[in-house]
C-alpha cells in the first residue's frame, strides 16, 4: 500500500491502494488561530478516492464516506442542497495563489472572482479544500471551485461530496480524479453553469493576456 502526503511525497507504493493524508489541511487558518481547519486522510484506489474522513477538531465535526455507503458528519447521514440556480448559490472559492509567479496564476482566479460575484449569492474563502468540500456534502454551500488540485487536499472530500450526492467534476467537466487540474463540486443541477462560466473566464484573460502582449 502507498502513501501520498503533502510533505513527503509519495512513498510505500503497493498494490495500487494509496492513503492520501494533509495532516493540516488550512495551515495558515491554523497558525492564526482561525478554527476551519482539520485533518484530511483518503484512501485511492487506481486514481478514485473510496473512503474518506475528515476531521475538524475545533468545530466539533467529523465527516466520513466510504464508496457506495452514503456520507455522514458525525455519524448522521448527509446530503448535498438541493440548489436550482446559481443566483441562489453559496460558491466557495480555494485560496489565491502566493509566492513565485501569484500575479500571472491569480489572473483566472480574480476573474473568476468578479464573474461570480455578479452571478451567485454568495461567494466564500474558508482556506481549507476539505472544509469546502465537506460542506458542499453538508449542504452548508452550493458549490465550491478550486482551480487546482492537490491529492492530499482533496482526496477524503471528494468521496464524502459524491457519496453525499454532489457532482465533482475536472475543468473541462470530466469526472474529478487524483490527476485533475482543479476540482469542482456543486449540486448536481449547477456543474454545467460553474463549468461554462469558467471556461468563458479563463478564455477571456487568455484573450486579454494575448492583446496586451
Amino acid at each position: 500500500m502507498g502513501f501520498l502526503g503533502e510533505e513527503e511525497g509519495i512513498s510505500r507504493l503497493g498494490n495500487g491502494l494509496i492513503w492520501a493524508l494533509d495532516p493540516v489541511d488550512g495551515t495558515a487558518n491554523f497558525l492564526h488561530d482561525i478554527p476551519l481547519c482539520g485533518v484530511s486522510l483518503g484512501l485511492v484506489d487506481q486514481d478514485t478516492p473510496t473512503l474518506g474522513v475528515i476531521d475538524l477538531p475545533f468545530l466539533n465535526l467529523r465527516y466520513a464516506a466510504a464508496e457506495e455507503a452514503g456520507a455522514f458528519a458525525n455519524g448522521t447521514a448527509i446530503r448535498v442542497s438541493d440548489a436550482q440556480e446559481m443566483q441562489s448559490a453559496i460558491v466557495a472559492i480555494g485560496d489565491y495563489a502566493v509566492g513565485e509567479n501569484a500575479e500571472e496564476r491569480n489572473r483566472p482566479r480574480l476573474a473568476l472572482t468578479q464573474e461570480l460575484a455578479a452571478r451567485v449569492q454568495r461567494i466564500r474563502m474558508f482556506g481549507s479544500a476539505a472544509i469546502d468540500l465537506a460542506w458542499v456534502a453538508h449542504g452548508r454551500i452550493d458549490a465550491a471551485i478550486m482551480l487546482s488540485n492537490n491529492p492530499w487536499d482533496t482526496a477524503a472530500g471528494v468521496i464524502i461530496a459524491r457519496e453525499a450526492g454532489a457532482t465533482v467534476v475536472d475543468l473541462d467537466g470530466s469526472p474529478h480524479s487524483m490527476t485533475a487540474h482543479a476540482t469542482i463540486a456543486a449540486s448536481p443541477k449547477l456543474v454545467a453553469d460553474l463549468v461554462e462560466l469558467i471556461a468563458e473566464t479563463r478564455k477571456a484573460v487568455v484573450f486579454a493576456r494575448n492583446i496586451a502582449e
